[in-house]
């Protein structure tokens, strides 16, 4: 799933918040430097799932082309996003 800039903001606010809240941070850097980072981190994990969606449809599309009719779309799908996902390391 895509997410907006404001929404990955939103959210690494409200985690860094509930951890300070909490109490089971300390942060060596500035805070704003740390939400920095993490929203770095968000988007890049996001890139890599919007990555997997892409190839996963073309693989599917491919699939498809050599056997129409053979297979059924939402089951394979299923079975090969959890597959590659694992593969890279990708937590869905």
């Amino acid at each position: 799933m895509k997410l907006k800039d404001s929404q990955v903001s939103y959210l690494v606010k409200a985690i860094v918040n509930e951890w300070k809240k909490l109490g089971l941070v300390v942060f060596k850097a500035s805070e704003e430097t740390v939400v920095q980072r993490l929203m770095e981190r968000f988007r890049e994990e996001n890139q890599k799932l919007v990555t997997l969606e892409e190839e996963l449809k073309k693989m599917l599309d491919e699939l498809e082309m050599k056997q129409p009719g053979g297979f059924d779309r939402q089951k394979m799908y299923g079975l090969l996003r959890q597959r590659l996902a694992k593969e890279r390391g990708i937590i869905l």
